[in-house]
């Protein structure tokens, strides 16, 4: 049950989440290797990103990859949030009665990289569709994806069984971080505000604020991992199947650091 309600509980956020996906992976995508000053900029901030998309590609532009999305969600939230939860339970992040910060870190690592592998085939075609753009506000490379079955088909076609977990080397070091830092401060801060006595035994806002303040933590560890995993995943490959501009998670960051200071 706790795989099922974390999964659900994912796809639920998805549905309003999925729009700032799909700018966040366009200004990712965005002056890929290349100098400030030397390309075009089609999105110049967040607001003008959904206002571009939203009148170039239209309001089903901003909803690009929903499917991939919400199947992703339930199979990687839903292995990674359950996962943890189990772990939880059997009180392996816990001494002494308390929260362990160091366990609470591991067990949420390890619970992310499961859920990671499993779901990459589908955060990679995720990534292709939501890049997807109207040539005028096109960046990074652009696949032909018609939809989620149409692109998993094309790309086992093409590059076998393995060329469905291609980047997944990228999601787990994203996936990883992300999920250490979330479900360890997530703890860490529930106790915290219970602790505090800032509302009442139980209620909802306890969880809410506890969300919130693991969410700032969570952006700024996994921003960086997160615009690696995304070049590697979009980036286009050779006739084996191998990345054309990055061979490696190292050599991404490695690239991007020198190209785009």
């Amino acid at each position: 049950m706790d795989f099922v309600l974390g999964g659900v509980a994912a796809c639920g956020a998805c549905l309003f989440t999925n729009p700032l996906e799909v700018v966040k992976t366009r200004m990712q995508l965005q002056g890929e290797l290349k100098s400030r000053g030397t390309y075009q900029i089609y999105y110049r901030n967040v607001f003008h990103a959904f206002y571009t998309i939203g009148k170039i590609d239209g309001l089903a532009g901003l909803q690009k990859g929903l499917v991939p999305g919400l199947v992703y969600q339930m199979c990687m939230n839903g292995v990674r949030l359950g996962s943890y939860a189990i772990i939880e339970s059997l009180g392996y992040i816990h001494t002494d009665g308390r929260v362990s910060a160091a366990k609470s870190t591991v067990a949420g690592a390890v619970a992310g990289v499961v859920g990671a592998v499993m779901g990459s085939p589908i955060y990679l075609v995720k990534t292709h569709l939501q890049s997807q753009a109207t040539s005028s506000i096109a960046v990074g490379h652009q696949y032909k994806h018609r939809g989620m079955v149409h692109a998993l088909m094309n790309i086992h076609k093409q590059h076998g069984i393995l060329g469905l977990w291609r980047g997944a080397s990228a999601a787990v070091p994203r996936v990883s971080v992300g999920s250490a830092a979330q479900l360890s401060t997530f703890s860490a801060s529930k106790e915290l505000v219970i602790d505090l006595q800032l509302f009442p035994e139980g209620s909802w806002l306890i969880a809410l604020s506890a969300g919130m303040i693991s969410s700032v933590v969570v952006v700024s560890a996994m921003t960086p991992f997160d615009v690696i995993s995304t070049r590697l995943y979009n980036q286009p490959v050779d006739h084996l199947g191998k990345g054309i501009l990055y061979r490696s998670f190292s050599d991404c960051f490695s690239k991007t650091l020198k190209k785009e200071d």
